[in-house]
């Protein structure tokens, strides 16, 4: 299982790319394949665990794993308790 950081998701269209840790060619994701319960979806910079496979078209992932949605990283290096703070 690899390791990645998923750069965007369309809920609408029930897509998007992860970018794989080690490097390489960003890799197709399907809601179809993420395993959570209630809706499947992903958010951008969210770190997820996946399988990948060869299709015609590229690399696809399988078993997507979110990972704590908390993993999410800060926008501009601030967390959201200090955007509060600021505010």
């Amino acid at each position: 299982m690899e390791t990645g950081t998923v750069k965007w998701f369309n809920n609408a269209k029930g897509f998007g790319f992860i970018c794989p840790e080690g490097g390489g060619e960003d890799i197709f994701a399907h809601y179809s394949t993420i395993q959570m319960d209630g809706y499947r979806t992903l958010k951008a910079g969210q770190i997820v665990n996946f399988d990948v496979h060869e299709g015609p078209k590229g690399n696809h992932a399988s078993l997507i794993v979110p990972l704590e949605l908390n993993s999410v990283p800060p926008l501009d290096g601030v967390s959201p308790p200090e955007l509060a703070i600021l505010a």
